[in-house]
C-alpha cells in the first residue's frame, strides 16, 4: 500500500504517538494501542471498514486464548495469597537452605511464588520475612529484598503462565511450552546474578534497616503441607504443558508414532487450557475448601482475581490489534525487508524494540505487546522455527526488564517497601533488573546461535 520506508515512517511515528498518549497525556495504555493502530493502519492507506475489520480481528484473535489462561492463572494466585500459602512457602525453603544461604533461598521463592502471583502482590506478602530475617542477622534489608525480588522478577518476565510471556507468545504464536523450557534456562542465571551475588554486594554497600514490624510465625506442621501442596498446584499446569511439548518434538520427529489414545489425552491434558483447569480445581480444593473457607467464598477470591486481570487482557487485546494492523497493512513486509537489506537479526531487533519502549514509557507490558506486534510480522517472513520464535519471547520479555527507573510503578513499590531513597533505588532495584534484562538477553542470543 506504499512504498516500505514510508511505511517504516509510519510506524515510528505511530510509537512516538503511543508513547505521547501514554506518557504526555495520561490515556490508557489500551486506548493508546488502539489509537496508534488506527494511526498505522490510515496511514499506510488502508480504508475505514479494512482498519476497524483489522482492529476486530487481532482483538478477537489474540483474546481467546489470553483471556483463559490469565483468568485462570489469577484465580490461582489468589488462592495462594488468601490461604498464607505464599508464607508457608517461604518459610520452608528459608528454612530448608539454613541461614548461610537464605538469600539462594529467598531467590528461589520469588522464582517459584511468582509463576501464579503477580510481582508486586508477592513482595508484599513476603516482605515481612525480608524484614524478620534483615533484623535477626542484623545486615542490610537489601541482602535478602534483593534475591527475593529478583526471584519474582524473573518469572514474571520470563516464563508463563504469567501475563507478559503468555502475551507475546500468543502474539508471536508460539507454544508456551518451548517459551517455558527457554525461560528456565534464560531466568535460572539471571536469578543467580542478579539475586543472591548482587544482593550479597549491594546489601554490603547500601545498609538500610527494616522498618518496624511483627515478628513473622514459626513454621508449623501445617505449613509443611502446606509446602508440597503449593510446589503440586505451581508446578502441576508447567510440568503438563512442558511434557505435551516434549511429546509433540519427538513427534513430529518421527521418534514415536501419532493418533494413539495416550498421546492424544498427553496432548489435550498439556494444553494450557486444560493444565491451567486442572491446578485450579486443584487449588480451589487444597488451598480453598481445606483451609475452611466456603464455596461462597472461593467463588469471591476468584471475582476479585478476575478485575486486575481484565486490565492485563485488555492491553494485551490491543496489542494483538496492533500487530494485524501491521500485517494487513503491509508495514510488516516492509520491515522484514527491511531487516534483510541491513542484516539485522530478528532477536536483536526485539530485544531493542522493547528496550525503546521500556525505557521511555516505564511498563513492562506495554513495552512486551508493542515490541512483539512490531515483531511477529517480521518473524513470519523468515519462517523460524518454533524454539527460535520462542528465543525471541525471551528476547522482548528481557528487553521490557530493563532499567526500571522513576516511570515504572514497580521502582516507587521498592522504594516505599523497603524505606530507600531515590538513588538507592536505582543503586538497587534498577540495576538488579537491568542484570537480569542483559543476561537474560545474552543466554537467548547463546541458545539461539548453539542449540536451536
Amino acid at each position: 500500500m506504499g512504498e516500505p520506508f514510508y511505511l517504516l515512517f509510519i510506524t515510528v511515528i505511530a510509537i512516538v504517538l503511543l508513547l505521547l498518549l501514554v506518557m504526555r497525556l495520561k490515556i490508557h495504555a489500551f486506548v493508546s494501542l488502539l489509537i496508534a493502530s488506527a494511526f498505522v493502519g490510515l496511514g499506510a492507506g488502508m480504508g475505514f471498514e479494512d482498519v476497524l475489520n483489522s482492529i476486530q480481528e487481532g482483538m478477537g484473535g489474540i483474546l481467546g486464548f489470553i483471556a483463559i489462561i490469565v483468568g485462570l492463572g489469577s484465580i490461582i494466585g489468589k488462592l495462594l495469597e488468601v490461604s498464607g500459602g505464599a508464607e508457608a512457602l517461604a518459610r520452608n525453603i528459608v528454612q530448608l537452605f539454613g541461614a548461610e544461604r537464605t538469600s539462594w533461598g529467598l531467590s528461589l521463592t520469588g522464582f517459584i511464588i511468582s509463576i501464579p502471583v503477580f510481582l508486586d502482590v508477592g513482595f508484599i506478602i513476603l516482605v515481612p520475612i525480608v524484614y524478620a530475617l534483615a533484623r535477626k542477622a542484623n545486615k542490610s534489608t537489601l541482602y535478602y529484598a534483593i534475591p527475593l525480588l529478583a526471584g519474582l522478577a524473573v518469572t514474571h518476565a520470563f516464563i508463563p503462565p504469567t501475563p507478559g510471556p503468555t502475551a507475546v507468545a500468543e502474539i508471536m504464536e508460539v507454544s508456551l511450552g518451548w517459551v517455558i523450557i527457554f525461560g528456565f534456562a534464560a531466568g535460572i542465571p539471571a536469578a543467580i546474578l542478579a539475586g543472591p551475588l548482587f544482593g550479597k554486594y549491594i546489601g554490603s554497600k547500601i545498609d538500610v534497616s527494616p522498618p518496624e514490624f511483627s515478628e513473622s510465625g514459626k513454621a508449623t506442621e501445617e505449613d509443611k503441607w502446606d509446602f508440597f501442596i503449593i510446589l503440586l498446584v505451581i508446578l502441576l499446569p508447567l510440568f503438563l504443558i512442558v511434557n505435551a511439548t516434549i511429546f509433540d518434538m519427538l513427534q513430529s520427529n518421527q521418534m514415536i508414532s501419532g493418533g494413539t489414545f495416550w498421546l492424544n489425552l498427553i496432548q489435550f491434558v498439556g494444553h494450557p487450557f486444560i493444565a491451567l483447569i486442572i491446578a485450579t480445581l486443584v487449588a480451589a480444593y487444597f488451598l480453598g475448601y481445606r483451609k475452611g473457607f466456603s464455596g461462597r467464598e472461593v467463588l469471591t477470591f476468584s471475582d476479585k482475581a478476575l478485575a486486575p486481570a481484565g486490565l492485563i487482557i485488555l492491553v494485551t487485546g490491543a496489542g494483538g490489534v496492533f500487530k494485524e494492523i501491521l500485517i494487513d497493512s503491509g508495514v510488516g513486509e516492509a520491515l522484514a525487508q527491511t531487516i534483510l537489506a541491513y542484516q539485522v537479526a530478528p532477536i536483536v531487533l526485539a530485544y531493542l524494540l522493547a528496550v525503546i519502549i521500556r525505557v521511555t514509557q516505564g511498563s513492562a507490558t506495554v513495552a512486551m505487546v508493542t515490541s512483539a506486534g512490531m515483531v511477529a510480522p517480521v518473524v513470519s517472513e523468515f519462517g523460524l522455527s518454533a524454539p527460535e520464535k520462542a528465543l525471541i519471547v525471551i528476547a522482548i520479555a528481557a528487553g521490557s526488564t530493563i532499567l526500571s527507573h522513576v516511570n515504572d510503578s514497580g521502582f516507587w513499590l521498592v522504594n516505599k517497601y523497603l524505606g530507600l531513597t531515590e538513588k538507592q533505588t536505582l543503586q538497587s532495584w534498577t540495576v538488579m533488573e537491568t542484570i537480569i534484562s542483559v543476561t537474560g538477553f545474552a543466554m537467548a542470543i547463546l541458545l539461539y546461535y548453539t542449540v536451536v
